[in-house]
């Protein structure tokens, strides 16, 4: 167990290369990934499975505890990400295929990485927690909606069957894995060290699956694609920071808001974009794993560099009012 902790701890350490690794592998031969393509439901199944392993009661008491950075938070979510998808969409002119599944990976929770990179970022790690759970608890209603209010323009969508697979391949996984843990609790801890490394599987494989399946696609589109998931993406990171300070939240609260927004869960839209829009539609989402799994890391790195200077700064002035 010990090997594969290690291993679970390397692989998360350098996800974003991998992500990088595979996506260029599934470019350059589609077909050694395309058989996936037909599983990536099972395997976002696997994934939120996974995440209900690690889910306690417990992680929804701050909800009642301290609502407001909650709130506020999958607010800004709903809000935001889906309204700069649409925006980015009609000001890039994107295909209609496209635009529907930038529309729709913006319309997802916060994805499972988002609570990993605000530890790193000294972000509050509970109203992370709370927001990937509120949000992804609401998801079955509200980006089925949210589609239907802003995508149907580009394509028909299916508000009710997309609310049944989003039960089928979120809540009922992550119930399971719930109750699973009441059950057996010791077991689940002793198992939780190999769940990182089960999720990031799952996650490559569904990435190389759309990759894979859209290389075509992505020699035609995918400069301007790019350029639509980084910006969508870097504006949640920066609206998400801004709402926050705006109404009065510290600098915690800030940080895990703006990586809680700019983080969706992408596996989500891979999946409800395969099973009821179309392969090019789930582009998007693909894309959108491989950029957030950089830019999450850059901010934390830039963050970790202002605190260092902040701290330096007040050494020095520390030592400067000694001499006085």
């Amino acid at each position: 167990m010990n090997a594969v902790s290690v291993l679970s701890q390397f692989v998360s350490k350098y996800f974003a290369v991998f992500v990088i690794c595979i996506s260029v592998l599934a470019f350059l031969s589609p077909e050694t990934f395309t058989w996936i393509a037909p599983h990536i439901t099972l395997l976002l199944g696997i994934i939120m499975f996974g995440m209900g392993l690690t889910l306690k009661l417990s992680d929804f008491t701050i909800v009642a505890k301290k609502p407001v950075p909650v709130v506020i938070g999958v607010i800004a979510q709903f809000v935001i990400m889906p309204l700069v998808a649409f925006g980015l969409a009609h000001a890039l002119n994107l295909p209609p295929e496209l635009a529907a599944g930038l529309v729709l990976v913006g319309a997802c929770p916060g994805g499972t990485a988002s609570n990993v990179m605000v530890y790193l970022a000294k972000g509050d790690v509970p109203v992370s927690v709370a927001m990937t759970s509120i949000s992804t608890l609401l998801a079955p209603l509200l980006t089925p909606f949210i589609l239907l209010m802003l995508a149907g323009q580009w394509l028909p969508v299916d508000a009710s069957a997309m609310f049944v697979s989003i039960i089928k391949v979120i809540i009922i996984p992550i119930a399971i894995g719930i109750i699973i843990r009441k059950l057996l609790p010791t077991v689940v801890d002793k198992g939780t060290t190999v769940l990182p490394l089960i999720s990031i599987v799952a996650i490559l494989a569904i990435v190389s699956a759309v990759v894979g399946a859209n290389k075509g696609n992505i020699a035609s589109t995918g400069l301007l694609l790019f350029v639509a998931v980084m910006l969508h993406n870097l504006f949640g990171l920066f609206l998400g920071y801004v709402t926050a300070k705006l109404v009065g939240l510290d600098e915690a609260k800030r940080r895990a808001i703006s990586i809680e927004v700019g983080m969706q869960n992408s596996g989500l839209g891979a999946s409800l974009a395969t099973v009821h829009f179309s392969p090019l539609a789930a582009l998007p989402s693909a894309l959108f794993s491989v950029w957030h799994n950089i830019s999450g890391p850059a901010l934390v790195t830039l963050w970790s560099r202002i605190d260092a200077k902040r701290v330096k700064t007040e050494v020095q002035d520390g030592k400067s009012s000694t001499h006085l």
